[in-house]
């Protein structure tokens, strides 16, 4: 029997499915109906417990060609029943021994339902689960704790690989890819559309970018509040206007504060693979897969900058473009990894804009020597 400790004070039980031990962490929830072994290890969910609405979790096991990262990076997850006996002819092993082998805290046989409508009430919360029955001293102990739990600033340096690689050697496209705790479809996605990747951990410098002569940026997903970052947000700026940007995710709210702009912390988030976004241009609309806790508030993007999607469950900024600086971003996953693909054209848009970047300036260069 396993305990799950809000810091409002709720306490509930469950069965305890993963590995021994107890953690704090804030707790969120994911509205995806498949795809849980992307969630589990996309490195966004650093020091989160994860509250899955999709009952059954784990009925098509874990494979060998569906993670996101190396290892997970969450502290646990909470299902309504974690399936006993997988079926899928790629599957390798239960999610469950997957659970005991990295060190994941599972909880099922609970009342997810009306464990998500507390969070959508009361907002993200701090939260401690244990794979332990405990009591009620104990209960009372780390409700104290947890109500002082903040996430650290650190996270990226947790989440980021630790030296510089490339993915993919031949392309077009030379690229510089920034991994704030970057999800392999995304690499996989560029590297698709004849991007040469490199990736850079993510207290790389600016300079180190822009004197390798790379013909773009593309800046990750990741954890976290993204106004911690404060030395990525001033190492973007000094790329701004001097090459092609682009940022998903959280590489979208760092680019949206080094234009100046303000991010803000959303009640409960966006976690899922069901969300409605509208581009703001066309009016068309498309289900996008989305994992952020924070937003970029409209009122304070400067004039140069123009929104270009929203999201049409609250009205939140989804995507804006500098173009008189090259720099593009957007809120959501075109990579989707769970999720519809909808959105995948925006990565078929960037790419081509940069390879017509490209051949322009190699007509230029070749009319200069001509002359």
């Amino acid at each position: 029997m396993g305990t799950l400790i809000l810091q409002d004070g709720t306490v509930i039980k469950g069965n305890s499915k993963g590995a021994i031990g107890g953690y704090e962490g804030e707790i969120v929830f994911n509205t995806s109906m498949a795809g849980y072994q992307e969630i589990l290890t996309d490195p966004s969910y650093a020091k989160q417990i994860i509250v899955m609405t999709y009952p059954e979790i784990g009925n098509y096991g874990i494979n060998d060609t569906d993670f996101e990262a190396d290892k997970p990076n969450l502290v646990a997850m909470i299902a309504k029943n974690f399936c006993a006996h997988e079926s899928h002819y790629k599957s390798k092993k239960n999610i469950t021994y997957y659970f005991k082998e990295n060190n994941i805290i599972a909880l099922d046989n609970i009342d997810t339902r009306s464990l998500v409508r507390k969070i959508r009430e009361f907002g993200t919360m701090s939260a401690f689960i244990t794979s332990n029955d405990v009591d009620e001293d104990f209960i009372k102990q780390k409700i104290k704790q947890i109500q002082k739990f903040k996430t650290n600033s650190t996270l990226l340096n947790e989440v980021t690989c630790k030296k510089k690689y490339k993915y993919n050697s031949t392309g077009k496209i030379k690229l510089a890819f920034l991994d704030y705790g970057a999800k392999q479809g995304i690499i996989q996605a560029l590297a698709k559309r004849d991007c040469a990747v490199t990736v850079f951990p993510a207290d790389s410098t600016a300079q180190e970018i822009l004197d390798r002569g790379y013909d773009a940026v593309f800046l990750s997903n990741g954890p976290g509040d993204p106004a911690d970052y404060k030395y990525q947000i001033e190492e973007i700026k000094k790329m701004m206007g001097k090459i092609p940007i682009f940022g998903i995710c959280l590489g979208y709210q760092l680019l949206a504060l080094a234009s100046g702009a303000q991010t803000y912390k959303l009640k409960y988030g966006h976690r899922g693979a069901n969300h409605p976004v509208i581009n703001l241009e066309n009016n068309k609309v498309m289900m996008t897969s989305q994992n952020h806790g924070y937003a970029v508030k409209t009122d304070t993007l400067a004039k140069y900058v123009r929104p270009t999607y929203k999201n049409l469950n609250d009205d939140t900024l989804e995507g804006f473009e500098i173009s008189s600086m090259d720099v593009y971003a957007v809120q959501f996953h075109p990579e989707a990894k769970p999720g519809p693909t909808d959105a995948s054209i925006i990565f078929d848009e960037w790419t081509n804009l940069m390879k017509r970047n490209l051949k322009n300036v190699k007509e230029v260069e070749y009319e200069k020597q001509s002359s």
